[in-house]
């Protein structure tokens, strides 16, 4: 039986793949690590054809990605299709031996294949229950397709000039006085908005990111332990997104490139400081094939920016 988790190497990369028949089709996830804090992960389509014991399967969709901080490698960075043959040798071993190449082109194989088929996974995800329960009901397609639909990543996509100006601040009444002793009075007044915050609160420049192309993908996860670190984004002055949670799953915002000046600030502002200050958050940018990288730290006094600032165009003849 394929269904299972499969661990080895794909093109000399740590690997484990969770692989799940549903018909004569395959799903699960692949994980291409260096260890559990730093990996890619990807949902896998494929298919297994059961008269000649071949399974191939692709790295489909981006579900999450961590990046050790010390860390020089980064797995898992191009997008790879797999053709294995299922192999059971005797006992209860089983392997997959094969080639991998790039999705879009497979023709030129990138590295081998070989993985051994395990009973305990390394990274623990939505498809445990499934490989669990397998031969006890949850090889029911319905469960599958569920399952899957959780694994995809939540994208946000921003039309930029469909975004309300700016509201006015309205600053509430101080408290009244009363008889009370003064010592026993706390009048701390209104709590901050987040527009206040943002206004009050000194921006440090962490990184300059060149935009080009039609839109830019921005991944944002907790930097840290997941401790409840809560975040709101300005564009250019502008409230664009708030109550975003960070967790160890990325969440993605997408901007039109069509939409942004020239040169462009965008603010990270604390909401809180969750339980361990203080607010970190991991932000990847994806622009075309490349990939930038950013460690954002925003307290109570001051809060991270990243400039956006659109590339030149080439220089025509």
């Amino acid at each position: 039986m394929i269904t299972g988790v499969w661990k080895g190497k794909i093109n000399k990369q740590k690997a484990e793949l969770k692989i799940i028949q549903n018909g004569d089709s395959l799903t699960g996830t692949s994980y291409y690590y260096e260890s559990q804090n730093n990996y890619r992960r990807y949902s896998i389509k494929g298919y297994f054809d059961s008269a000649t014991n071949a399974a191939v399967w692709w790295d489909d969709q981006l579900v999450d990605e961590r990046s050790g901080r010390f860390s020089l490698s980064s797995p898992g960075k191009i997008a790879l299709l797999s053709r294995a043959d299922f192999n059971c040798p005797g006992g209860d071993k089983m392997m997959l031996d094969g080639k991998a190449g790039e999705k879009e082109d497979d023709r030129q194989t990138l590295g081998e294949v070989h993985l051994d088929k395990v009973a305990d996974p390394i990274f623990n995800d939505e498809w445990d229950f499934v490989i669990d329960n397998y031969i006890t009901g949850a090889n029911d397609p319905y469960i599958i397709d569920s399952i899957g639909s959780l694994s995809r990543p939540q994208t946000i996509i921003i039309e930029m000039k469909k975004i309300p100006e700016q509201t006015d601040v309205v600053i509430a009444p101080p408290v009244a006085k009363t008889s009370k002793p003064k010592e026993s009075i706390k009048d701390t007044g209104p709590l901050p908005t987040i527009e206040e915050k943002f206004v009050s609160r000194k921006k440090i420049l962490v990184k300059e990111i060149p935009v080009s192309g039609d839109s830019i993908e921005l991944r944002f996860y907790d930097n840290a332990e997941i401790d409840g670190d809560s975040i709101s984004l300005f564009l250019n002055d502008k409230l664009v997104f708030q109550h975003i949670r960070l967790t160890g799953k990325a969440y993605i915002i997408k901007l039109p490139v069509v939409d942004l000046k020239e040169s462009n600030e965008l603010i990270m502002v604390a909401e809180n400081l969750g339980s361990i200050p203080p607010n970190t958050s991991y932000m990847v940018a994806i622009i075309g094939e490349k990939r930038y990288e950013a460690r954002l730290e925003s307290t109570e006094g001051i809060s991270a920016m990243i400039r956006l600032v659109k590339a030149a165009p080439p220089n025509l003849p």
